[in-house]
């Protein structure tokens, strides 16, 4: 999701990824609200369900189809941009559950996003995953 502020700006919006893993990592850690299609799914389906499993809010507008991207680890990310505006104070996120403290027997949930934050194209660029970053990137082509 992406916005235009006062000044014309464009911003983005951000997720950080929930779990005890994360607490402390920033730069390089946010992505663009994403998961895994469900068979049959198609990849706009995909980006609605996910956003609102992540953020709980419901997605609507004209969406752009950007270019899939290659993440460091193999995994092929599709996505699409869309102009609106959200409350970043206001995520209800879906939860995971993981036993923690490792090794100890006890599970607990997290949330899968724990923050969501909204960042002008540079921060962004240096918040974001960083092969995520050529979704920025095209976005900004794309706004030209």
């Amino acid at each position: 999701m992406y916005r235009l502020d006062r000044a014309e700006a464009v911003e983005v919006l951000l997720v950080h990824p929930g779990g005890p893993f994360n607490v402390n990592k920033d730069l390089g850690a946010w992505s663009i609200p994403k998961g895994e299609f469900d068979v049959g799914e198609e990849i706009l389906q995909t980006a609605r369900r996910e956003f609102y499993e992540e953020l709980g809010s419901h997605i609507h507008g004209e969406f752009i189809l950007l270019k899939p991207v290659r993440q460091k680890g193999g995994k092929t990310v599709h996505a699409y941009a869309v102009e609106g505006n959200f409350d970043t104070s206001d995520i209800t996120s879906n939860t995971f559950r993981q036993e923690w403290p490792p090794h100890s027997g006890t599970m607990q949930d997290f949330p899968e996003i724990d923050r969501a934050e909204w960042f002008d194209l540079a921060e962004a660029s240096t918040k974001i995953n960083q092969a995520q970053t050529a979704f920025l990137d095209q976005l900004a082509d794309f706004l030209k």
